[in-house]
């Protein structure tokens, strides 16, 4: 059974917590670290110990505030509930003043309604008196409320589809709460006596606030406690009822994500098919962000004492369980309830909430009439470890960054650096750290009732930093294992943060009831295996959704397009096509999960679609040149259709006067840096690549890197800079964005007019070639490297990558949260004073194959695909379903500006965007890019001359595309 583990770990975690404490007090007096970090919640209630005395609680009518931003205005409530709500807007404040009658915490809560915006969550920054108490106060969030539009559809092959994901707007009771779910109470806030200030900042999204509260911190009552009150008001176990609700029926969820969705792996899920889609459950991977919840509604005939039981099945965190609070109406009903474990298990398991130890099962008091069951994910018993760790993990990368400063990434292992003396409290640091390490891992132990791989990455990095510790010369030699631990102590946070459930139904039950089997027997699973195996020769899985078949009948023919990204993002596409453009437009499309490797041998087979979507930005143009692509500009409303983008993005698909090609999203630099390390060191983010000369000794000095992309064309035909996620490429022009930015912050472009030749032999481009191969000869810049991991670990304190770097350090590097910004990208300074900062874009195209039958039909379905509504809403679906990582980079700029960033991220996006250049694609293009990489190599490598060496292979790149323009009978215009 499950589930509430009642016995505390206080004393476990207290001893790690004075660990914890004892090591950075320590390090702070020897000033080993030299840095200040803003103030978290746990030092906040080390500061402010005393808990406030209120009789009853502060309410703060909203509408008499005592100083507001002018978009803030009173909002008149549809439902009656608050008639005083006012309404501020994602980028204003407001501010109350309050009297408290005794100085100390209190809790804050707050009645909020999520009115329409841009469908993110809603966050919001606090200042008391004027300041902010301390980090977590800075990313308040407030979800909004999802819901099914309507019941799920059938496709033309039997599978049921998830309806849209719509917003139910409600007035929500909520009390502030760290939006990483870090700290499992709720925030509290020092108020002095008398008179404060409580401020709200906008950082993202619209909210109407009807009513905020000062509340005294409460602890709830345990079950004992409340069964005590059961007994005395005579409350009763009823008998002989269940209740089963459906988890794909839930009414209520906090994200567009936690749709239903469909398991086939179980003969025991309802309801279930071995081969078609039904949707029979909910959660998964998708409900793995503590924060996020999901609500049913149950329908009690008797008012009475019931049980609740829940179908569920956590079979992705190995070793370890998931938790979830659970409330009523809104209400916790006991302290147990704040934290139900579900244990980890590959089938689906009959968990009824009651106490792990002793087998009592839990019963929960309901008044006849409907009512809200809610399930919240949270941390639990796993969240003081992790706050823990987070915080030992940024120690740890300091410690790694000081004796890299001394010993640099790659230091002599014979060498005795002694780095005892020269850095003083480190071998002190060292030992408190394995001690908290070693005992994390034991606390992990005994929670989980286990010892995997888990608690092993713990122990393993308590003994290398014991022995580092305990030989302080053996550190070099040590120096990347320690690396490595780190990194995998970060991949190990974010990993057990991660809280996945998947529930099939949960019951509401008398306690004399006896619940179903969750598990199948022996012949359900044979009976489900051979009928998948089956299915596995007679079912096409890679059709998405509805199938159309050629019928010959002109325009009612089925478009066929071809996707070449994840299944995911196809069905997504899908469900959009059959909700919108279909019913709309009347074409019927079928939609292919291709790889796009295939799109030109088949085009040439005449076997290709119509539409493809997702080609390289150079494949337009070269379909185009063969006759194979269709000149957009044909087509009467081409002109109103391309308004929806940077001019920018459609340069790479022109030739002339046609165009080839639609953008689908776009991307560019931005310059990225730590702010606690240029604090330390006391620099600047650079301004001007003059400002970039200057600070690269500095942090040279310190072995420390700027990171600037490069990468040649053997790193792939797509020319992509950096390495894993942290990209920026120039397609078809090898790994040359740095080249091209120096050039165009010239004003100079990289072909002559018409793309007859290339403009390199122009002074501008061999001064620019000249700089870009001294950044990486003469300052030593690193050719290859790991761009998140390096900044995560400090090596790269300041680096210049694709602007999406951003969404992956917001979710992947929770630890430097506060800790990091970007910017625009270094410029040139011009004669007048300002700063040219101009940078090659690029990005995927969506394109029409001259081969389509019904050029008009792929048309219409270009303009839907790149339409506002369309992009907006298919970025909102990804991001999702996979994740602020998997934020959509929209081409349109107005789906852009309705994307979840925040005002001052989109304010520095636009402001980056406006200096966007589009890189032609010619005739011999490939060429250019393999020789400005052929030449930058004979200029590093070899120490020939820059000028000379552009200059050859200039002439080399001409040549071949003056061969490429006559093969294809392109005429000079004379």
């Amino acid at each position: 059974m499950l589930l509430a583990k009642p016995r505390s770990r206080i004393l476990a975690l207290a001893i790690i917590a004075f660990l914890f404490i004892f090591c950075t007090s320590a390090l702070a007096q020897q000033d080993i670290f030299g840095l200040k970090r803003e103030t978290d919640f746990q030092d906040y209630l080390d500061m402010f110990p005393t808990i406030g005395v209120l009789e009853d609680e502060i309410v703060i009518d909203p509408v008499n505030w005592f100083v507001s931003s002018p978009e803030v205005t009173e909002w008149s409530d549809p439902t009656g509930e608050f008639p005083n709500a006012i309404y501020t807007g994602e980028d204003g404040y407001v501010e109350w003043q309050i009297n408290v009658p005794k100085a100390g915490l209190y809790n804050l809560g707050i009645s909020y309604y999520p009115v329409k915006g841009r469908r993110s969550t809603i966050q919001r920054e606090v200042l008391i008196n004027g300041e902010r108490p301390y980090l977590e106060a800075g990313y308040l969030e407030f979800h909004r409320i999802w819901g099914d539009s309507g019941p799920a559809r059938i496709d033309n092959q039997g599978n049921m589809l998830r309806s849209t994901q719509v917003e139910l707007p409600a007035w929500r009771n909520v009390l502030f709460s760290d939006s990483m779910g870090t700290f499992a109470q709720p925030l509290s806030f020092h108020f002095n006596e008398g008179l404060n200030t409580i401020r709200l900042l906008g950082r993202r999204e619209p909210l109407v606030i009807g009513e905020l509260r000062v509340l005294p911190i409460k602890k709830h009552e345990t079950y004992e406690q409340v069964k005590v009150t059961y007994d005395d008001n005579g409350l009763m176990p009823t008998s002989g009822i269940s209740i089963k609700v459906q988890g794909e029926e839930a009414v209520q969820r906090s994200s567009p994500s936690l749709f239903p969705i469909t398991d086939r792996s179980d003969p025991t899920v309802e309801p279930y098919h071995h081969t078609l889609l039904r949707l029979n459950a909910i959660g998964g991977e998708r409900w793995s962000r503590p924060g996020d919840w999901i609500a049913w509604e149950v329908d009690v005939p008797q008012s009475g004492l019931y049980q609740i039981a829940i179908k569920a099945k956590q079979n992705i965190q190995r070793g370890s369980y998931s938790s979830r609070k659970l409330t009523i109406d809104g209400s916790i009903p006991f302290a147990e309830a704040e934290a139900i474990q579900f244990p980890y298990s590959t089938r689906y398991q009959m968990n009824v909430v009651g106490n792990r130890d002793s087998g009592e099962k839990y019963l929960f008091y309901l008044d006849e009439g409907k009512h809200i069951i809610q399930l919240e994910n949270v941390l639990g018993e796993l969240a003081d470890i992790l706050r823990i760790t987070q915080d030992s993990l940024y120690e740890l990368n300091t410690i790694y960054r000081r004796i890299v400063m001394i010993t640099s990434a790659n230091p002599d292992p014979m060498r005795d650096y002694q780095l005892q003396e020269r850095i003083p409290g480190l071998i002190n640091a060292l030992r408190r750290q394995s001690e908290i390490m070693g005992q994390l891992a034991r606390e992990l132990q005994e929670i989980t009732s286990q010892s995997g791989t888990q608690v092993a990455i713990l122990e393993q990095l308590s003994r290398s930093l014991w022995i580092m510790a305990e030989k302080p010369e053996s550190i070099p030699r040590r120096l990347e294992a320690f690396r490595d631990n780190a990194g995998a102590l970060g991949t190990w946070i974010l990993d057990t943060r991660e809280q996945p459930l998947q529930i099939d139904y949960l019951m509401v039950t008398s306690p004399d009831v006896a619940l179903p089997k969750a598990t199948p027997n022996i012949f359900e699973v044979i009976k489900h295996e051979v009928g998948s195996f089956i299915a596995s020769f007679t079912h096409d899985y890679t059709l998405i959704g509805d199938i159309y078949e050629e019928d010959g009948s002109g325009r009612s023919a089925p478009l066929r397009v071809w996707m070449g990204s994840g299944r995911d993002q196809a069905q997504i596409l899908k469900l959009m096509i059959e909700d919108t453009f279909t019913p709309n437009t009347g074409i019927p499309v079928n939609l292919e999960l291709i790889e796009m490797g295939v799109l030109l041998p088949a085009t040439l087979a005449k076997r290709g679609p119509d539409v493809a979507l997702g080609v390289q930005d150079t494949q337009p143009m070269d379909f185009a040149l063969r006759g194979a692509a269709v000149d957009l500009t044909q087509f009467s409303d081409f002109n109103e259709v391309a308004e929806r983008f940077h001019s920018s993005a459609l340069v790479p698909y022109s030739f002339r006067d046609s165009i080839y090609g639609l953008p689908e999203t776009q991307s560019f630099a931005m310059l990225f840096y730590r702010k606690d390390i240029l604090e330390e060191l006391d620099l600047e983010p650079p301004k001007t690549w003059d400002d970039v000369l200057r600070l690269v000794p500095d942090l040279n000095k310190d072995h420390m890197d700027f990171g600037l992309p490069y990468s040649g064309i053997a790193q792939g035909a797509s020319g992509s800079i950096g390495e894993g996620s942290a990209t920026v490429s120039v397609l078809g022009h090898g790994g040359v964005s740095t080249l091209l930015t120096l050039l165009f912050q010239q004003g100079e472009s990289l072909y002559l007019p018409d793309g007859k030749a290339t403009n390199l032999h122009s002074e501008a481009a061999i001064d620019s070639f000249t700089r870009w191969t001294e950044l990486y000869e003469l300052y030593d810049l690193p050719l290859w490297y790991d761009a998140a991991n390096r900044f995560r670990m400090g090596e790269m304190p300041v680096l210049v990558s694709d602007f999406q770097l951003y969404n992956f350090l917001s979710v992947f590097a929770p630890e430097l949260r506060g800790e990091w910004d970007f910017t625009l990208v270094p410029g040139t300074l011009r004669p007048d004073g300002t700063i040219d900062r101009s940078v090659p874009v690029s990005g995927p195209a969506a394109m029409i194959l001259d081969a389509a039958k019904d050029k008009d039909a792929a048309w219409e379905f270009l303009k839907w695909w790149t339409s506002t509504e369309t992009q907006v809403r298919f970025g909102q679906e990804l991001e999702s379903l996979m994740g602020p990582a998997a934020r959509y980079a929209s081409a349109n700029l107005e789906a852009v500006r309705q994307l979840p960033w925040t005002v001052e991220e989109y304010r520095l996006l636009e402001e980056q965007r406006s200096w966007a250049k589009g890189v032609p694609n010619v005739p011999g293009a490939y060429m250019v890019g393999r020789h400005l990489d052929n030449a930058f190599r004979r200029v590093f490598y070899s120490n020939e001359p820059a000028r000379d060496t552009l200059l050859d292979y200039n002439r080399v790149m001409n040549e071949e595309i003056s061969l490429k323009r006559a093969e294809f009978g392109i005429i000079d215009e004379r």
